[in-house]
């Protein structure tokens, strides 16, 4: 099961737009915490969500770690495309509608790398789908278990 994923970056987005993204990672990294959390929150979530949950995620962004964001960072700009027609179990890709930052073009296009994956892509929700819409997401996870579970 992959939410709001990528192929890595680099094997998902353009080499430019991949590298920028890398570079911008590792500046947000030598933020304070607040600047930190004011520069990513904003494209986290669907603008419906509720004020409960976006402060709630907000506290613990608020703990990030310029270390382990850096190796997130770089972890997430590999290229790993090349493994997607590898993969030989049931898949369940779950999405936003609204994500900006894993947008809908990276969910099918892993879609239709995947033999036999099935997209779910969640109404009027943005990257943190399954905070935003937990009972929808849950709902996905668990109706594609029903199904593939023999």
């Amino acid at each position: 099961m992959l939410a709001s994923a990528y192929a890595g970056w680099g094997g998902s987005l353009s080499a430019d737009v991949a590298e920028a993204r890398l570079r911008q990672a590792l500046v947000l990294a030598d933020l304070s915490p607040d600047e930190f959390v004011d520069a990513l929150l904003p494209t986290m979530f669907s603008p419906a969500t509720s004020v409960d949950t976006v402060a709630a995620f907000r506290l613990s962004m608020l703990e990030f770690h310029p270390v382990g964001f850096r190796a997130l960072a770089r972890a997430a700009a590999e290229h790993l495309r090349y493994v997607l027609p590898r993969v030989c179990v049931p898949t369940l890709l779950v999405y936003g509608e609204q994500d900006v930052r894993a947008p809908l073009s990276v969910a099918r296009d892993l879609e239709a790398a995947i033999d036999g994956a099935r997209l779910v892509v969640l109404p009027r929700v943005g990257h943190l789908c399954n905070l935003e819409a937990s009972d929808e997401f849950n709902g996905a996870v668990r109706t594609f278990l029903r199904d593939t579970v023999t």
